[in-house]
């Protein structure tokens, strides 16, 4: 079993953000390798600065990863902006924390790799984070009801 070494940083406002031990118990789900991350809990202000600075887009995204390196084992940062995430939780008919669950799993699948430039590579993250989101519990995540 992969070790996860995981930090937790909340820098948001928002109340209704999950607790450290659920991220890890998420991040820890998705581990294919022993993995080192840091998971930031942000606002909007935040989220959009490191969205325009690097990936030039200039709005508050729901998660961004930062790969760091790969030796002697996977190392980043997956920084999560509670209050999108909360506008899509709403907004999609999901509950809540299963939303958190489903960016913390796509946050660490980037960590090892995994992408969604092509078509061919959204099914096949998608795919993967369903089967571990349902494994934890949760409904698919891309099921339209």
């Amino acid at each position: 079993m992969p070790k996860l070494h995981a930090y937790i940083q909340f820098a948001t406002q928002g109340t209704s953000v999950p607790s450290a031990q659920l991220l890890r118990h998420w991040a820890k789900a998705a581990l294919r390798v022993d993995t080192e991350v840091t998971i930031r809990i942000v606002d909007e202000p935040e989220a959009r600065e490191l969205n325009s600075t690097y990936r030039g887009k200039d709005y508050a995204t729901n998660v961004l990863t930062f790969a760091l390196t790969e030796e002697p084992h996977l190392m980043g940062d997956i920084i999560i902006c509670a209050p999108v995430v909360e506008k899509e939780a709403k907004a999609q008919h999901k509950d809540l924390f299963a939303h958190y669950a489903l960016l913390t799993v796509h946050g660490i699948l980037h960590l090892h790799g995994y992408d969604h430039e092509t078509e061919a590579q959204a099914e096949l993250m998608e795919a993967i984070e369903t089967a571990i989101i349902t494994k934890l519990g949760y409904p698919s995540p891309y099921l339209i009801t």
